[in-house]
């Protein structure tokens, strides 16, 4: 990272007085871990600062300090806005105003690059890594409670240090935050291991639908099977992490039903595989191994065109 991007981003936030930190709809752990570590650490530093998502914190991570803070929508003035662990603008919700985000900090490669300020570097594991490496040379202290927020989002990215992304520089990171105070095995069981028994009724229904096609194993999950598990989150409970477990599959996807007449779609590949780009086909975006998108239409419009372009790729492969 240039020491003239570094510079820039320490220079807005001491220049700055009311902060919004977010990051995109239905966020997942780096998100949340991403907006708690940094907002909580730009706190530190006497600033307003507001952490904002547009879905709010989900309950399997309010062990996190600081969680309580975490608001759905932005109160009063604000000069300054950042937005962590979003490839696209899209992706925030309407939390953002119709004005570009002073910074955005990313790891997705299909990032647009689309604030005043972008620190995106692929190459990372997480947003959250990629913060704790960044921060301090900001001005920003590395309190415990910042630290066990930014190793929340790392352990989760990687699924337990286990993604095929994995190298040498995260486990580092992961091992300062460690000396920072945060308890990694403590938190690896609160954020990896527990479940609620509503999200293991919703996995339930959800293994129910499963089908195969080829190297392609998917489910669906419809608002009446979120409704019957009494599940209260808008996400996939991470039965999509369970579905990459297969062996027979190349490629395992999730289609979950929502409200607003769209279907949230979620890929993940084995290792060699590149499904990022069938992700951009349909307005999302993501990672090789792990991707996802919010696509307009019914459950099974969407479901017919994403395996035909799954499968259409995989086939090129072949």
């Amino acid at each position: 990272m240039p020491d003239s991007l570094n510079n820039a981003i320490r220079n807005m936030l001491h220049s700055a007085t009311n902060i919004v930190v977010t990051a995109h709809i239905r966020p997942d752990g780096d998100a949340i871990g991403s907006i708690l570590g940094l907002g909580l650490a730009i706190r530190e530093t006497g600033k307003n600062v507001q952490m904002v998502l547009k879905d709010g914190l989900p309950a399997s991570f309010r062990f996190l300090t600081g969680s309580e803070l975490v608001q759905t929508r932005v109160e009063g003035e604000v000069d300054c806005y950042i937005l962590v662990d979003c490839s696209d603008l899209e992706r925030a919700g309407d939390v953002l105003p119709n004005r570009v985000p002073d910074l955005v900090v990313d790891h997705h490669i299909t990032n647009l690059n689309f604030g005043k300020l972008n620190l995106v570097e692929p190459k990372s594991v997480a947003t959250a890594a990629l913060l704790a490496k960044h921060m301090e040379a900001w001005g920003l202290p590395i309190t415990v409670p910042v630290a066990e927020a930014l190793i929340t989002g790392l352990i989760t990215d990687t699924l337990g240090f286990r993604t095929s992304n994995m190298n040498p520089e995260a486990l580092r990171i992961a091992a300062d935050l460690m000396e920072k105070g945060a308890n990694l095995p403590d938190l690896y069981t609160k954020a990896m291991l527990r479940r609620s028994f509503e999200a293991v009724q919703f996995w339930g229904v959800g293994l129910t639908h499963i089908q195969r096609r080829e190297r392609i194993i998917w489910t669906t999950l419809t608002t009446t099977d979120r409704k019957q598990a009494n599940y209260p989150g808008k996400d996939d409970a991470d039965l999509i992490n369970v579905l990459s477990t297969i062996q027979d599959a190349d490629v395992a996807l999730i289609f979950i039903e929502s409200d607003n007449q769209h279907i949230k779609v979620s890929w993940r590949a084995k290792p060699g595989f590149d499904i990022s780009g069938i992700a951009l086909q349909f307005g999302g975006g993501g990672h090789p191994a792990a991707s996802g998108a919010s696509v307009p239409g019914t459950l099974q419009e969407v479901q017919q065109k994403v395996l035909d372009a799954t499968q259409a790729y995989l086939d090129q492969l072949a």
